[in-house]
């Protein structure tokens, strides 16, 4: 009989972030439009097969917690940490002039609500995990009582 680890199905670990950012979206009829911060808080759900091989120091895992910690901090959390994300065809010239105030300025191809920022994150984290473990979900919150999901098979 095989140890129980090896007959189970894929197995789904989830890693916490947050950071902070600013936006504003560009012809929403609400506050919203003007320049505005969140607390963001984001979930990344993976999946995959646990790992076997007795050779492997990973074994029992699908992946590091800290490998996919690197990847979400190199991918996402260190680029929009504490970044102003406008959509694009902002007249920021008057903002860089003002040097290092607005020098994490974003400007992105989409209005920048929570739900386009996790299709832009996924993108960006699916093609980069270890082979075998794929992006299943994500949630971003925006505040305390809102939040948008994003699923692969969706």
């Amino acid at each position: 009989m095989q140890p129980y680890f090896i007959l189970m199905a894929s197995i789904r670990i989830t890693k916490e972030f947050s950071f902070e950012a600013a936006h504003a979206l560009k012809g929403y009829d609400g506050p919203c439009r003007n320049i505005h911060g969140h607390s963001y808080q984001l979930a990344v759900t993976v999946t995959g097969d646990p790992i076997t091989s007795h050779l492997s120091p990973k074994r029992g895992m699908i992946m590091d917690f800290s490998e996919l910690k690197k990847i979400m901090k190199s991918e996402v959390i260190d680029r929009m940490d504490h970044a102003l994300i406008l959509p694009s065809d902002p007249d920021i010239s008057e903002l860089k002039k003002m040097g290092e105030t607005f020098s994490k300025v974003i400007v992105v191809d989409y209005q920048p609500t929570s739900e386009n920022l996790l299709i832009d994150f996924a993108e960006r984290i699916k093609h980069v995990l270890p082979e075998g473990v794929k992006l299943h979900s994500m949630k971003l919150r925006e505040t305390a009582t809102s939040y948008a999901e994003w699923f692969a098979d969706s």
